[in-house]
């Protein structure tokens, strides 16, 4: 373990015990919150504002509240990126767009093949991992097709913009092989993202069941005016299931959340459960696909994943529009409908997702309507 990760895993276990959250792992925990189930409180759906910018990408994936004020960043705006393009191709989305609460959507940024500063194997298509770190520095996933197919579905990068949505560096390689979802964790002039890969011999695979999915953690420096530097990379989950799907894209391991204490929760899409990656700061291994904590009951492939205010694990079905609040137990304590079209109801509607500032609610992507929604 490196001393910076030793320094970094005292400080989370210190948080914990005097119930702070740190860096960017819980950013409504300093709210106090009534007891019971954190989504047992919200009963209200509301429309916020259209994902589509001007150029028509549809299918809005990643989600992230903005949590400082920097260039074109906003404090407490909502950042969107966005899958498909105008003619509903996966995989070829190019856009982030900016929401704010009151529900004016502007455009953050558009990034093209021809603007990416280093690799990006097939170029852009944007997922839901999408993170923010210090100093504006936005991070976002590609996962690209050259026709909407999975068959032709590239190992892609991660894409880091300046505050001002100019493309200024990729990171590509070293185990980055279908980036789906990610969240991070900063400390000092350091952060971690972690980051699911979905295309581990998921295209050779021709349809079958492939299990070698990957977590990995990504050690990067970061600096005030030039874009963060990677120095280290670990695969601290894998083995996880993975698999081309023809409505779907690709079906494996999706949304991440970082819980205090260092637990990393996973949604194991394919496999219908949730797992957690003990010590995901420090370890130097991997947990494989790490510990079983709830499957099935009202889990129907889950997809994103938040941590709430009071440590439970939310995510969203990818097959029935619930949103799921699970106990770091295993207990699922609660549920609601977030979206009941299409057929069968709320079937692929559901992506990413993310806590409300001071724990007000969770903003949710709708990919049936294209809109932001929020549950409060």
């Amino acid at each position: 373990m490196s001393v910076v990760h030793r320094l970094v895993a005292s400080a989370v276990t210190a948080s914990v015990a005097v119930g702070a959250g740190l860096g960017m792992m819980t950013p409504a925990s300093a709210t106090a919150m009534p007891s019971g189930p954190f989504i047992g409180h919200f009963r209200k759906l509301t429309n916020i504002a259209s994902t589509v910018p001007a150029n028509g990408d549809v299918n809005p994936y990643g989600v992230f509240v903005v949590r400082h004020s920097q260039g074109m960043l906003r404090r407490g705006n909502v950042l969107v990126s966005n899958f498909n393009n105008k003619n509903n191709l996966q995989g070829t989305g190019t856009t982030i767009v900016q929401v704010s609460p009151g529900g004016k959507q502007t455009l953050f940024a558009r990034i093209t093949r021809r603007s990416l500063p280093g690799p990006c194997p097939g170029g852009v298509g944007l997922t839901t991992a999408l993170s923010v770190l210090p100093g504006g520095w936005v991070v976002v996933g590609s996962t690209p097709s050259k026709n909407g197919m999975a068959a032709t579905a590239k190992a892609g990068c991660l894409i880091v913009l300046d505050s001002r949505g100019r493309v200024r560096e990729t990171i590509a390689g070293r185990g980055i092989n279908g980036p789906w979802d990610m969240t991070a964790f900063s400390f000092g002039s350091f952060a971690d993202l972690f980051v699911t890969n979905v295309l581990n011999g998921t295209v050779a695979g021709g349809g079958k069941p492939v299990f070698r999915g990957t977590v990995l953690r990504l050690l990067v420096r970061l600096f005030p005016k030039r874009p963060p530097l990677l120095r280290a990379v670990t695969a601290i989950g894998s083995g996880f299931f993975q698999q081309t799907n023809s409505s779907a894209f690709v079906i494996g391991p999706t949304g991440v959340g970082l819980a205090p204490g260092g637990t990393l929760y996973v949604a194991d899409t394919g496999l219908n459960r949730i797992t957690a990656i003990p010590h995901a700061l420090s370890r130097v291994t991997s947990a494989g696909t790490g510990a079983v904590v709830t499957r099935n009951g009202r889990l129907n492939a889950p997809l994103g994943l938040a941590i709430a205010p009071n440590g439970n694990v939310l995510t969203v079905n990818g097959n029935d529009g619930l949103i799921v609040e699970t106990t770091p137990r295993g207990a699922q304590v609660a549920h609601k409908f977030l979206d009941r079209s299409g057929s069968p109801p709320g079937a692929g509607a559901l992506f990413g997702l993310a806590v409300a500032p001071r724990g007000s609610g969770v903003y949710y992507v709708d990919d049936a309507t294209n809109f932001l929604r929020l549950l409060h």
